[in-house]
């Protein structure tokens, strides 16, 4: 299998440098070559497999002004010693809280012998952290933002000697074309009205335009927030964090059959039985148990936005779900862990995950139906 690598590397490796040259080794092409090989040179890597060792062409090449410099690989930059792959895990290992000496016994299968210096992985956080930085400050016009999904995800962190519960604020952008990006990440000291205030105007302050909806959960400063800043928005409450709330009211013996007619009521096939079944959801649910009543009409309206919009995206806008599957897989990598060492390891290490593309979002179910929003849009 390292032989295969290796053949495929340099295999890779040498279709680059031909479409630089524009011509093959012993190519007589004329004026369309751009430079000329000069022999190879070893490279160590450390792949999933263990050191490979390729052997990388070089050749000078002359830019555009005639001048003439050494040709460099950006499929192997030069001075790299790893793939991305052993890069992520060496990342992951270290943000979690482990030091350099135990993260080379913990990762002794990967490395295979390969050597690990303390100011290899200290370069390594280095360049993520430059990247995370680059990523935060993003100009978010281009994206034409449509529709935001916003959620708090708690965990357990290290700040000031002790461990403690801090929420991560996450917004995630669907975009005009259907696209779900995640658009901002920082932790707070609480999931309060300030906290989400201040990630609102972050996201202002890099020209994300008003979006037409924001689909939340319950949290009363959330929805305060976004109204101070965007009074006209168009605000859903995760249905399935009102259920959850309803069943929390609900005697034991009522719960499977208060689910059954929630469920009912918001996948129903149309407004209008939506609308009907919402009637008599509270009529019923008034007599049965009051503490459930009193909870589904607090959401009111909010609860049933989605049915403002087209049939086809009522699935993907009922729910924060496609946070929550981040929110996941997230979890399903510090679940091991007492705490996060510090702030800056929690929002490292999940934008690690998404840099990497180890968490992958698709596209808005139903996203077909944006174009007469985009018109809409365009027209205003």
């Amino acid at each position: 299998m390292r032989e295969r690598i290796c053949g495929t590397i340099e295999a890779i490796v040498e279709e680059e440098l031909e479409e630089a040259l524009g011509a093959a080794p012993s190519q007589r092409v004329g004026a369309n070559r751009t430079g000329y090989r000069h022999g190879k040179r070893p490279r160590t890597l450390s792949t999933s497999l263990g050191a490979t060792t390729v052997m990388m062409p070089r050749a000078r090449i002359a830019d555009s002004g005639g001048k003439v410099r050494e040709w460099r690989s950006s499929v192997i930059p030069r001075y790299q010693r790893r793939t991305e792959r052993v890069d992520e895990a060496i990342l992951g290992v270290y943000l979690s809280g482990t030091n350099t000496r135990r993260l080379r016994g913990a990762l002794a299968p990967l490395l295979r012998g390969a050597p690990l210096s303390k100011d290899a992985v200290s370069r390594l956080v280095g360049r993520l952290r430059e990247d995370f930085a680059a990523w935060a400050r993003r100009d978010l016009g281009e994206l034409k933002v449509r529709y935001l999904f916003l959620d708090g995800w708690y965990l357990r962190v290290r700040i000031g000697k002790k461990r403690v519960r801090a929420p991560v604020l996450v917004t995630l952008g669907v975009c005009a074309d259907g696209r779900r990006v995640i658009l901002d990440l920082r932790l707070a000291g609480a999931e309060s009205e300030q906290g989400w205030l201040d990630a609102v105007h972050s996201l202002v302050a890099r020209n994300l335009g008003a979006p037409v909806l924001a689909v939340i959960d319950g949290n009363p400063g959330l929805a305060a927030a976004l109204k101070a800043q965007w009074p006209k928005l168009a605000i859903q409450r995760c249905t399935n964090h009102k259920l959850w709330n309803l069943l929390a009211k609900a005697p034991a013996h009522l719960r499977e059959e208060l689910a059954e007619d929630y469920r009912r009521m918001l996948y129903a096939e149309s407004r209008a039985a939506v609308e009907q079944a919402r009637v008599a959801f509270a009529r019923k649910w008034r007599l049965r148990c009051q503490a459930v009543a009193k909870s589904f009409e607090e959401a009111g309206d909010q609860l049933f936005t989605f049915t403002a919009s087209p049939i086809s995206q009522w699935k993907a806008l009922r729910t924060t779900n496609a946070l929550e599957r981040i929110n996941e897989e997230f979890r399903r990598r510090t679940k091991t862990q007492a705490s996060l060492p510090n702030e800056e390891a929690v929002l490292l290490l999940l934008f690690g995950l998404l840099h990497s593309g180890q968490v992958k979002l698709r596209r808005l179910v139903g996203w077909h139906d944006l174009t007469a929003l985009n018109r809409g849009s365009e027209a205003a």
